[in-house]
This record gives structure tokens, C-alpha cells and sequence, in this order.
């Protein structure tokens, strides 16, 4: 059994990552992120690995796609107004297929905001932080165990399907110190990487790495095969976590640390006697559609629970087709909600359903 540590999330998906291959980090300070860039300064250059703060936000992100584009894992890590500035960038290693990982640890908005923790980045994640038809794979860890644990999942999804990886966190789980343990990564079985731009030994034709398409038809099939390579990752990639959901008559949806005080909520309504649930997605792109669809056989209504003023609660409406009514609570700015504000929802909806 291994070793369990005392660690903050941070901190853990730092180690995570390095413990992932990754051997260069590019970024630039901003709260909460912050301790994260700090431990990677002083281990990578213990481990033989490059950490580097960049100028600005712009340069990093320009430098992931470099070393992305000569085969290397690397990542990268801000909050949210320094990931609005990593978009145009996120949105070329996009159209070159570049595979890295980014984390989100969420701050208050808009503008520059608070340092409080917040969801109200779902949006930008979620519909392509970027221009054009895009789409990142958006992971949403809900203790700091899964932050490790679906940081090694992170880059191995990134270099199968050559595409971004974001880690959408927020302040709280950033912040807070929990007991991790080190696994093992997952085994995926990889394709070799004959894309990359690492030098050809004189044994093939020379890489060539580029997002710009001059000629519309041969952009439109560009496009084409991104956006099969999406089709893939909605069927094969789409999960979540069911909370005494199987015979919820009252369905919480919630995700990351919101999900958290749900379940205290959803504890609280059955002491009570209504029979509510909850569904977590952990991932929110591909969003899992087909899971939540399947519980509007039973449930009487849905929950969405966001420490933002309603984002998720869109796909929420949209994966079950509006079969049955979708309610929304939420607090933002940094506020977080506590479970008995949940829990007065969950009853002020029972009450209307009986």
C-alpha cells in the first residue's frame, strides 16, 4: 500500500504531473494557482525538466505548443482571467492536434474579480476557449485524490486523441489540504508519437506542425477531422459519479466542489424523508448526456447546484430534453453555498411536487 500525503491540491497535481512524464511547465503567477508554478520551480530543475515564467500568459501558452509540438508532456496552469489570455493560443494547438494539459483552479468574476473560489468558468471551458470549432476535454476534479488521480488521466488523453486537456478546479480544492496517494498512472495503450517535430534521423520526411489553412476546402476538412475525433470522445470519454441517484425522485446535479455540499445536502433531504440524489459529472466536455438522460425515467425534477449565476444548468436542460422541470441555486462572486441552503431548495421542490 502506498503512502498517503498530507498535501494541498495545488501542490498534488504538481506532483501529479511530474510523476506523469511531464518534464516542462510554462506559465505565469495569478491566485489560487500560485502554489502550484511554486512547486513546480523546485522540482523541475531537480528532475532534469524545464519550468519557465514566461512574460505574460500569451508567451506561455505559445511555449506549450512548442514543446507539445516536439513531443514532450507539458502543461500549463493559471486562473481564470489569465486562461482568457491563453485562448487564441489554446485555440492554434487545437487546430495543429498538439496534445498538453492546462489547469483552471477558478476564480470570482468577471473581470479581474476576487481570489475567492468560483465556477464561473464553465462557459469558457466548456464551448472552446478559443476561436473557431473547437473543443477541449474538460476534467472536473472534486477532492484533491482526484485531482492526482485524473491529472495522470489528463495527459493520457491528451496524447491519444492530440488534444488540450483542461483541469477545471476552482479556489477551494486548490487551497484545501487532504490525503492523496500516488497510484500508479493509468495504462492506456498509446499510439507513438510520428507526428511530433523531434528531429527525423534521416529515417522519414520532415514533421510539419501548423494550424493556418489558406485553401477553405482543405480548412473544412481540417475541421471534419477534428471534429470526428470529437465524436469519438463524446461516445468513449463521457463520465460521471451517481449519488443515491437510482431511485432519486429529486436530482442534484453538480460538479467539483459544489458537488461536495450537495451530498451532505442530499444526506440531510433523506433524513427527511424525500428521496433526493446526485449526479456529478467529471467530465464536463464531453458532457454525459446519455447518464443524465437516463434518470429522467424516474425523476421528478432536477437540481443544478453551481457556484456561478447557471451555466452547467444549460447542458442539463438540454441532456434531458426537457422530460422533466430543471431548477437552479446558486452563489457567485466567491460565495460559496452551504449544504442547508441546498438542502431549503431541495424542499421548497419537494413541496411543489407533492
Amino acid at each position: 500500500m502506498s503512502e498517503k500525503l498530507l498535501m494541498k491540491g495545488n501542490e498534488a497535481v504538481a506532483e501529479a504531473a511530474i510523476r506523469a512524464g511531464c518534464r516542462h511547465f510554462f506559465g505565469y503567477p495569478i491566485t489560487p494557482q500560485t502554489e502550484l508554478s511554486a512547486y513546480m520551480a523546485k522540482r523541475m530543475p531537480k528532475i532534469g525538466g524545464t519550468f519557465l515564467q514566461a512574460e505574460s500568459e500569451v508567451a506561455a501558452i505559445n511555449m506549450v505548443l512548442g514543446a507539445g509540438a516536439a513531443g514532450a508532456r507539458v502543461m500549463t496552469s493559471s486562473s481564470s482571467p489569465g486562461i482568457s489570455l491563453k485562448s487564441e493560443g489554446l485555440s492554434y494547438i487545437v487546430g495543429s492536434e498538439v496534445p498538453c494539459v492546462v489547469m483552471n483552479v477558478q476564480r470570482g468574476g468577471p473581470g479581474l474579480g476576487g481570489i475567492q473560489p468560483a465556477q464561473s468558468d464553465y462557459f469558457q471551458a466548456t464551448r472552446g476557449p478559443g476561436h473557431g470549432d473547437m473543443h477541449l476535454i474538460v476534467l472536473a476534479p472534486a477532492s484533491v485524490q482526484e485531482m492526482v488521480d485524473l491529472c495522470y488521466d489528463a495527459f493520457d488523453l491528451a496524447d491519444l486523441y492530440r488534444n488540450p486537456v483542461m483541469i477545471l478546479a476552482d479556489g477551494m480544492l486548490g487551497q484545501m489540504m487532504e490525503p492523496v496517494e500516488f497510484e500508479n498512472q493509468p495504462h492506456r495503450e498509446l499510439p507513438e508519437k510520428s507526428w511530433a517535430t523531434n528531429g527525423h534521423q534521416n529515417r522519414r520526411p520532415h514533421n510539419v506542425i501548423n494550424s493556418l489553412y489558406l485553401k477553405a476546402p482543405e480548412l473544412e476538412a481540417h475541421v471534419r477531422d477534428i471534429f470526428k475525433k470529437y465524436e469519438t470522445i463524446r461516445e468513449k470519454e463521457s463520465r460521471c459519479e451517481a449519488y443515491l441517484a437510482d431511485d432519486a425522485e429529486i436530482l442534484l446535479v453538480a460538479y467539483g466542489a459544489a458537488a461536495r455540499l450537495c451530498k451532505n445536502a442530499v444526506k440531510m433531504a433523506r433524513e427527511r424523508g424525500v428521496r433526493a440524489g446526485l449526479l456529478r459529472p467529471i467530465t464536463l466536455w464531453p458532457f454525459p448526456e446519455r447518464q443524465l438522460f437516463s434518470h429522467t425515467e424516474h425523476t421528478k425534477a432536477f437540481l443544478t447546484v453551481e457556484m456561478s449565476m447557471g451555466q452547467m444548468v444549460e447542458d442539463v436542460k438540454l441532456a434531458s430534453q426537457f422530460r422533466v422541470p430543471t431548477y437552479f441555486y446558486g452563489r457567485t462572486g466567491g460565495v460559496i453555498p452551504t449544504p442547508e441552503e441546498i438542502l431549503e431548495q431541495i424542499l421548497k421542490i419537494a413541496g411543489g411536487a407533492r
